[in-house]
């Protein structure tokens, strides 16, 4: 296993994992922190694999993950370090990078790739562009721009 980054749910019950190199993301209830249950695995992409979403296949594995406020809507995107990108899969280069949408079920667990959202930064005006931090405009699981606007800090 190669975790390249991890997200925690806004209410600490779930865990999500990519890895880079295998092409997995992973989904751990860690409502009990000191035993955590794997309950969802996607694989997407990773080296010497062969999986297509919209008739493209997808090159690279899961980088970088960002989790809605809600914790039903999971975004990932595929490049890492250009360098690394460059040596282990050299198409990111050519054909830039993608973003995906995993649908959670923040209830009992599970996850499921949405086949209908696909982001093509390949294909993009001056492109190809290498997608790898991901930020929702109204607040995110990894970041503090969640808080209410009338809290004092």
């Amino acid at each position: 296993m190669f975790t390249i980054d991890l997200v925690i749910s806004m209410d600490d019950q779930w865990m999500y994992t990519s890895n880079w190199l295998c092409g997995e993301v992973h989904q751990y209830n860690i409502s009990d922190p000191h035993n955590p249950i794997l309950t969802g695995k996607i694989k997407i992409g990773g080296l010497g694999q062969h999986v297509y979403l919209l008739n493209n296949k997808l090159t690279g594995g899961p980088q970088m993950l960002q989790l809605s406020l809600d914790g039903k809507r999971l975004y990932v995107t595929n490049s890492l370090i250009s360098v690394w990108d460059d040596q282990f899969y050299p198409d990111v280069k050519d054909k830039g990078s993608y973003m995906l949408k995993i649908i959670c079920d923040s209830v009992n667990g599970g996850m499921k790739l949405d086949e209908s959202f696909f982001v093509d930064f390949g294909t993009v005006e001056k492109g190809p562009y290498r997608a790898h931090e991901i930020r929702y405009p109204g607040g995110d699981c990894t970041s503090d721009i969640w808080r209410a606007k009338n809290i004092e800090i």
